[in-house]
């Protein structure tokens, strides 16, 4: 039977069922009692390598104290190297929860009995994803829907006028009790008129916005010469052409990002698909004062500060000012404006790390686990069978992530978190993160379907974003907000590709590539390399697998030693594929368990 699987971060139907499900009954390192017997085992998961080799591994007993044996050998691996992982070789496949096709979708995939955040950092940005202590990565030139791995970079973010609208329901909620009118489940579908950046990712399976691809204009010489001839026309007419100059690339993260400017795309009709391989919409007047600005900037070439005028100019359109009423309010004023005293309701966002032996999260759990039944059964139509508290613990509860609190690093510490959001006293929503050394990595989400009213989806992701700028801070590397993955390729999941400014993983070379650049290719092929260099290659790749750390009979060898103890022909051809995957400084760091 399938496992549910509906993540933020990527797919949409089914985990890689057969082999999550496998991996997990055969791999996890039992917390209770009450074992089955090897041919119980074997029987429940048939002929799959993992079960051969776990049950194996068990045949003489299954006593209590080969049981402690077992977890006791665990903890001493963990404490001479805390990453530790079991490879299946080959390539899984399984039904996609995209296109529906019974067998498009390709992975590989591990099952990590520890891991060091570092260790998952370089993973992640060669593509692999976790859901639970399951680590997978599809096979992107194989498998029916590609799944690129995609950030934000939440130190340029800005919100666009869907967000703010968003931010502000919710303070008019939590003041005056407002509760916005219209059908709520459908508001994702519905682009606003000067904005199509809507998408909320509780509701996203119901989102459905085309694509229409256009080509940027680069040539901002041209149209500045142009301007002038445009005087004649109306406002609106002068506003949908107007251009807005992309950021200084000395505030630029992340590689080849393009300096040119780039239309703004006009205003979607009502009923027509939304455009969303352009940039979010600017209001008119942000518009206008960045023309004046920038032809302030080429009437003044000795390169004063604005508020200044060179000797002989004009007085300068923009004086300085006093203040910044006029400045547009940054995401951290819209989430955290002041409310009355007597505001009608009360939210707290709590951060909880996910462990059993914290006693926040522990009380809380109850609470969250029938939170998350009422979203799978409300949003997912799960039967109540998918939803039990083994598959919730194992999926959201479970993290291979060993918490690491470093003096240099954010105060929470490094780890899998809750990110509870209590309104009145209840739990509403919960968002599953991941905080590691360059990134938080959303998980999951999951909320109270009597709430969709407030857009659960896009509010955390907003408040996730502003948790990895206050994160910034103190630990200035930890500069990203992964979203998972984008699969440009389905319709419902291109939302996250709005929040900019973003980048997509190339997954030949990984390196990240502004997704503007990304979206003309995959408008011509699903697979697509994204680094335009043909002579690049993989910097991580593996280049000496002879150094990969094995741990086999309870000792740590490296691979050009274990090698030479095996007969299997198919034992080198699964390791070097494991090798290639995690690249070489990963498969010198982790152990990989061979038995």
């Amino acid at each position: 039977m399938a496992v549910p699987f509906r993540r933020r971060n990527g797919n949409s139907g089914r985990l890689p069922s057969v082999k999550m499900a496998r991996a997990a009954s055969a791999c996890e390192v039992p917390e209770e009692p009450g074992l089955r017997a090897p041919e119980q085992l074997r029987a429940r998961l048939g002929d799959s390598r993992a079960a051969h080799g776990i049950v194996g591994w068990r045949r003489r007993g299954w006593a209590e104290r080969r049981r402690a044996r077992r977890a006791g050998a665990m903890a001493s691996w963990a404490a001479l190297s805390p990453s530790i992982v079991e490879y299946f070789d080959g390539e899984d496949s399984y039904r996609c929860g995209y296109c529906k096709n019974e067998s498009g979708s390709r992975s590989n995939g591990m099952w990590a009995h520890s891991m060091t955040v570092q260790d998952y950092q370089d993973l992640i940005d060669r593509g692999w994803r976790r859901s639970g202590k399951y680590v997978y990565k599809p096979v992107m030139n194989q498998t029916c829907c590609p799944q690129y791995t995609i950030r934000c970079r939440p130190l340029q973010f800005q919100p666009s006028k869907s967000h703010k609208k968003v931010l502000k329901k919710m303070l008019k909620f939590l003041a005056k009790g407002e509760i916005s009118k219209g059908n709520y489940e459908d508001e994702p579908m519905e682009p606003t008129m000067e904005d199509t950046v809507a998408g909320d990712f509780g509701l996203i399976n119901k989102l459905d916005i085309q694509c229409d691809l256009k080509t940027f204009s680069d040539d901002l010489t041209e149209r500045f010469e142009s301007e002038e001839k445009k005087k004649g026309k109306s406002p609106k007419e002068e506003e949908s052409s107007e251009l807005i100059q992309s950021q200084a690339m000395e505030e630029k993260l992340g590689s080849g990002e393009p300096s040119h400017p780039v239309k703004v795309p006009s205003v979607p009709k009502p009923g027509k698909g939304a455009d969303l391989s352009k940039p979010p919409c600017r209001k008119a007047k942000e518009i206008r004062k960045e023309r004046k600005r920038l032809k302030l900037m080429q009437q003044n070439p000795a390169g004063q500060p604005e508020g200044f005028q060179a000797q002989g100019e004009s007085p300068s359109l923009f004086p300085p000012k006093a203040n910044k009423s006029n400045q547009p309010k940054s995401l951290e004023d819209l989430i955290f404006e002041s409310l009355p005293e007597n505001a009608s309701h009360k939210l707290e966002v709590r951060l909880v790390p996910v462990s059993f032996e914290d006693p926040e999260f522990k009380s809380s759990f109850s609470r969250s686990f029938s939170l998350y039944v009422k979203y799978q059964m409300a949003i997912h139509q799960d039967p109540p069978d998918e939803c039990g508290k083994t598959e919730f613990t194992r999926f959201l509860c479970s993290s291979p992530l060993e918490a690491e609190n470093p003096p240099n690093g954010p105060d929470c510490g490094y780890g899998s978190f809750h990110q509870q959001y209590w309104l009145d006293g209840r739990i509403i929503a919960v968002g599953v993160i991941d905080v590691l050394p360059y990134c938080v990595s959303s998980v999951y989400l999951y909320y109270d379907p009597d709430y969709s009213f407030l857009s659960l989806g896009v509010y955390s992701a907003l408040r996730e974003i502003a948790f990895t700028r206050q994160l910034h801070q103190k630990t200035s590397q930890l500069s990203y907000y992964y979203m998972g993955f984008y699969i440009h390729s389905c319709p419902k999941m291109k939302y996250k590709g709005q929040y900019r400014p973003s980048d997509l993983l190339c997954p030949e070379t990984y390196i990240w590539v502004p997704i503007e650049q990304c979206l003309p290719s995959l408008e011509n092929s699903k697979y697509c390399r994204f680094n335009q260099d043909p002579e690049a290659v993989d910097e991580g790749r593996s280049k000496d697998p002879d150094r990969l750390q094995v741990f086999y009979k309870k000792a740590i060898m490296p691979y050009g030693v274990y090698k030479k103890q095996q007969r299997d022909p198919g034992e080198e051809a699964a390791v070097l594929q494991y090798a290639r995957l995690v690249g070489q400084p990963c498969s010198e760091r982790m152990l990989l368990f061979r038995n």
